[in-house]
């Protein structure tokens, strides 16, 4: 890939384009990406694995199962063969059910078919994804796996968007919150994987659409490929299909408005592979969970309602702020890019220059992204309940943790600097940010409340199960 950026640069940005035009730039910053994944890998796996949740019990329950060959429902026989080989087992303190008792299939989050055969209530896309590693003992390493293709489209999208010393700031920015280092190490839990696999498709689509000097059949490839890494985390979690919507209205508008931005064809085999994509996901609905639209989650234990915005908007702030601190700098560069291109436009009349025209349309997608994830989820009433923490609410937010990246080092590599300061700042940033992570990381891994089983009569995980003095619904 060329490392060439989009001609028609605006004031602010030759400091970049200096620094990264040294042929010790070359491997400066690559290197620097590998060094903050280095760092995140190191961070996760010094720490010990545990279960913190009921859902880590739920996912580590299906991908097990998935690895003894049941990839769908299970028999009552089979269910009991389930819960003999996992009680007891697994990294971390032990859950517990009423009584004190070892938790059961259905405390496992199964629930039970008409037919009676037993099915995960869990969207099954992460089982599928982790069960090779299952499979081969190394599932600590899956979460790390998909955060490194996060990294990897990260950084070349923000290289083709800001230049080397952007491709750098954008993976740095992504690996060094409390929320990716407290998610990469539940290997168990499906958040990293799908934020990852966001992120992934996120820089995909961004180097597609701004490098039009590239060969168009390579643009085609690496734009299906950023479609598809979507769409798996769509298979992950449905709720991220805001995003894939996100990225469809993205690349619909760019042909609109500039039909040079997309290769010839490209469309029809990106919205092919969406069209493809949810046919096969209503048909495997159908054909598990029993219609097109229903998932395993029983009626109404999903809920989003306009009540829970404003109690999430008094709620949500610190433990978003704590776990992704990335976001101030992602909002203060969303701010003056649109700032920019307001002055620019004013001052040179008509759309202002190439550049800030450019800088204005990625960072309108990239937040169109990122708050259609957050506005959905402002809405979602399980986490307006007293008592939770960054670790239990903050992982609904973390598919936006690609784009906070992007606009994070958007304003990292636009600060009016001197060439050695715009190389420094944003290793400096990072470094910091990193710090933050770090101390965050070690809060939510280790809580104070430990150990603390459910009420006497509660179901694990049920909706109705109160909140224990841990915050964590009858979960350790």
């Amino acid at each position: 890939m060329s490392d060439t950026v989009s001609p028609g640069k605006a004031a602010g940005q030759q400091a970049v384009p200096a620094v990264a035009g040294h042929r010790s730039g070359r491997l400066l910053w690559p290197v620097t990406a590998l060094a903050a994944f280095a760092v995140l890998c190191v961070v996760v796996l010094s720490v010990a694995p545990a279960l913190v949740e009921v859902d880590d019990y739920a996912y580590r329950a299906s991908i097990i199962a998935m690895t003894d060959g049941h990839f769908l429902t299970l028999s009552t026989a089979q269910t009991y063969a389930l819960e003999a080989q996992l009680a007891g087992s697994g990294p971390g303190p032990r859950i517990t059910g009423p009584g004190g008792s070892p938790p059961s299939i259905a405390q496992w989050q199964w629930v039970q078919l008409p037919s009676g055969q037993w099915i995960s209530e869990k969207d099954p896309g992460y089982p599928f994804l982790a069960a090779p590693f299952q499979a081969a003992g190394i599932i600590r390493l899956a979460p790390l796996f998909y955060g490194a293709l996060g990294c990897l489209g990260l950084f070349f999208g923000a290289r083709r968007w800001l230049g080397r010393c952007g491709g750098a700031a954008a993976a740095g920015l992504f690996c060094s919150s409390g929320a990716a280092l407290a998610y990469a190490w539940r290997d168990y839990m499906p958040t990293f994987t799908e934020a990852s696999l966001i992120a992934a498709g996120t820089g995909a689509l961004l180097w597609t659409m701004l490098a039009e000097q590239a060969p168009a059949r390579r643009r085609t490839g690496i734009g299906l490929l950023g479609f598809l890494a979507i769409e798996a985390a769509v298979f992950v979690r449905y709720t991220d299909i805001v995003v894939l919507g996100c990225a469809v209205v993205a690349v619909l508008a760019a042909r609109w408005l500039r039909a040079a931005s997309t290769p010839p064809a490209s469309l029809r085999w990106w919205l092919g592979s969406v069209v493809v994509f949810g046919a096969w996901v209503a048909l495997f609905d159908q054909v598990v969970y029993g219609g097109p639209l229903k998932s395993g989650y029983r009626p109404g234990e999903i809920t989003f309602s306009l009540g829970a915005i404003i109690p999430n908007l008094r709620s949500m702030p610190p433990h978003l702020l704590q776990a992704i601190p990335a976001l101030v700098l992602a909002l203060a560069g969303l701010a003056w890019i649109t700032l920019s291109w307001v002055r620019l436009r004013r001052t040179h009349g008509g759309d202002g220059p190439a550049a800030a025209r450019r800088d204005f349309a990625v960072g309108l997608a990239l937040a169109l992204s990122w708050f259609s994830v957050w506005g959905l989820y402002a809405a979602y009433a399980w986490t307006t309940q007293p008592g939770l923490g960054a670790v239990q609410t903050a992982r609904f937010y973390a598919p936006a943790m690609g784009a906070i990246a992007l606009l994070g080092a958007w304003a990292l590599a636009r600060l009016p600097l001197r060439v050695w300061l715009a190389a420094a700042a944003p290793a400096a940033a990072v470094a910091a940010l990193f710090g933050l992570g770090i101390w965050s990381y070690a809060d939510m891994v280790h809580p104070p409340d430990r150990g603390v089983p459910a009420p006497p009569g509660c179901t694990i995980g049920e909706p109705h199960c109160p909140v224990n003095p841990a915050g964590h619904r009858g979960t350790p």
